[in-house]
């Protein structure tokens, strides 16, 4: 068999690769490390890579918008998997800095926001330095030379795969932050229904129309679907237009999940369907009186007999 090929986030070490890991050891994959987001996914789209494993969400920032965006149009992608990885930061820096000489911090943007509560009172006055993942700092570091920065916000498993000094351990405003990632792959046939999963759609709005939004979530609410994540976005070709990135708890194969998208292609614009894939955290959604399956299929049972005359 062919070893599938995962794009990711790199260098090595970075949360992302974590995730990966929870997915396929290296042992039973071919990772490919990749500067950004939009460039992991790009190589699915290339066919350069089978899968991606990029950042979605997180407890801190909410959605990743660089996945968000790249998943919204283009070639389209779907969502396999997601995986759950704790964060949490260490400062690091090359043999021989100490504290007290750091005045300029290399981070990658999303890392420097779950720090800066810390880094205001340990580090008053430090300059970001922005950095393209969690790990490409702590890569330039290993390489000697002059840097542009005195240290680094790194995974903790960063330090000894780069051979960093550490400064400070458990950095971070959030000791319980953690970041969902997710497994993306071309659409193909859809993960089975496990009884706890979720469902990601983007989904844009009639222009000028007033009650869009509020007909748009009906579609949910009249069905008894609730939405763990919904947030917007620029369309990106006017001012004012957005669209709508959303996590629904469900499988497309439930019955009221069906329903609510269909509902959704009949009143919408533009729906995007990324996928049904099982909830890495397990919990089961609550259905409420009138929207399990069997509801759904006996109401149309019912009418079906209707509308045939055979029953009243």
């Amino acid at each position: 068999m062919t070893t599938p090929r995962y794009a990711y986030l790199g260098p090595a070490g970075t949360f992302t690769e974590a995730a990966l890991r929870q997915v396929a050891g290296p042992d039973e994959a071919t990772y490919l490390p990749q500067t950004d987001v939009a460039s992991a996914l790009a190589a699915v789209r290339s066919g350069e890579a089978d899968y991606a494993v990029v950042a979605i969400e997180s407890t801190v920032e909410g959605g990743v918008t660089a996945t968000l965006d790249s998943l919204a149009g283009g070639e389209p992608l779907v969502i396999l998997r997601e995986m759950l990885v704790p964060v949490q930061f260490t400062l690091a820096a090359a043999p021989g800095v100490r504290l007290a000489d750091v005045r300029r911090v290399s981070a990658h943007p999303h890392a420097w926001v779950q720090c800066r509560r810390w880094l205001a009172a340990h580090l008053p006055g430090a300059v970001h330095v922005p950095a393209t993942s969690n790990t490409a700092p702590a890569a330039l570091i290993a390489e000697g030379g002059p840097l542009p920065f005195d240290a680094a916000l790194v995974p903790p498993p960063a330090v000894s795969t780069y051979g960093l000094e550490v400064l400070a351990h458990d950095v971070a405003d959030n000791a319980t932050a953690v970041t969902r990632f997710v497994v993306v792959g071309h659409p193909g046939s859809v993960p089975e229904r496990t009884g706890a999963d979720k469902t990601t759609l983007v989904v844009h709005l009639p222009d000028n129309e007033a009650g869009a939004l509020l007909a748009m979530l009906e579609q949910f609410a009249a069905r008894g679907v609730n939405l763990s994540r919904i947030e917007s976005r620029p369309i990106g070709d006017a001012l004012g237009r957005y669209s709508f990135s959303i996590d629904a708890e469900g499988h497309i194969t439930d019955e009221r999940v069906g329903e609510a998208i269909m509902g959704l292609h009949r009143r919408c614009p533009y729906v995007r369907y990324l996928g049904s894939y099982p909830r890495a955290d397990e919990l089961e959604p609550t259905v409420h009186v009138g929207t399990a399956d069997a509801d759904f299929v006996g109401a149309r049972d019912w009418l079906r007999a209707l509308r045939d005359g055979s029953a009243t």
